[in-house]
């Protein structure tokens, strides 16, 4: 379906290495076809559904029960085969680490199509049976109402998150606060003053520290510790791949100041912009 080739876009795409014009590589490619997945899954499955739910409460009068068996038929097919989809896909999630793997929206918006056609599915057969059984086409229409609502729920959850990242989504507050902790336990880390991060792709962050070094260090001693810092960064959480780091090397006499003149010099007091 388009939607399928929507994700296979989107996978082979976001794998493409960074260049001069996409310094930060095309990771975000990922979130961009999801987002025109979850488009297709509105636009072509929710519309589509609520069209056919109206139009039989219009022409309920004109119903007739030929066929019927044939599509029930039919339906039972497509349920065993979504079935077996929805199947494989939960597998692959849990080769990739149970809820983990969920975190690549390719991957997680075909557990979503899945899940969704076998709920669908399941209504429509509900709603074609009670049908039959009763005479009534409130129940086959109803059915049709309910899948069109459930497809645009589903449509608008996808593209929610994809819209998050796409935009600018900050990192697994569990990943930051590792990074938080291993730049606080840096002996040479006075204080850290701001911490930026930013999904760039499935596994690929970027990072932006600001922190204020102990007085009385060198600028070779600075830029030693800076260098020292990023690569520890960059082995703790391999995620991050791009690194940024703000240090300030606070004089010692500044060090030395009380606590209320270095809060009237300090970057809040100035209008300076820090970090969150």
């Amino acid at each position: 379906s388009l939607n399928e080739i929507f994700l296979l876009a989107a996978l082979r795409r976001s794998r493409r290495p960074a260049d001069r014009r996409h310094p930060f590589g095309y990771g975000k490619e990922r979130f961009f076809w999801s987002l025109l997945a979850a488009v297709g899954i509105f636009v072509m499955g929710g519309c589509f559904s609520f069209f056919q739910g109206v139009e039989a409460l219009r022409n309920g009068a004109h119903e007739t029960f030929s066929g019927y068996v044939v599509g029930l038929v039919v339906l039972g097919v497509a349920l065993l085969a979504e079935g077996t989809s929805l199947l494989r896909a939960l597998l692959q999630v849990r080769g990739q680490g149970g809820a983990a793997g969920l975190r690549d929206p390719a991957l997680r918006t075909v557990v979503a199509e899945d899940g969704t056609a076998v709920l669908g599915v399941t209504l429509a057969i509900v709603g074609m049976a009670l049908h039959m059984v009763t005479g009534q086409v409130v129940w086959e229409a109803s059915a049709s109402l309910a899948i069109g609502a459930l497809l645009v729920y589903v449509a608008y959850r996808l593209g929610r998150d994809a819209r998050d990242q796409l935009i600018g989504e900050a990192a697994d507050p569990e990943l930051a606060g590792r990074i938080r902790s291993l730049l606080r336990a840096q002996p040479e880390i006075d204080s850290v003053e701001g911490l930026l991060t930013m999904k760039l792709g499935l596994d690929s962050v970027l990072v932006a520290a600001r922190v204020d070094l102990a007085p009385g260090m060198d600028s070779e001693r600075v830029e030693e510790v800076a260098v020292r810092i990023k690569r520890s960064i960059a082995h703790t959480v391999p995620e991050a791949d791009q690194i940024f780091l703000d240090v300030t090397d606070r004089p010692a006499a500044e060090a030395e100041q009380s606590p209320a003149v270095a809060a009237e010099q300090s970057p809040a007091a100035t209008g300076e912009r820090g970090g969150a």
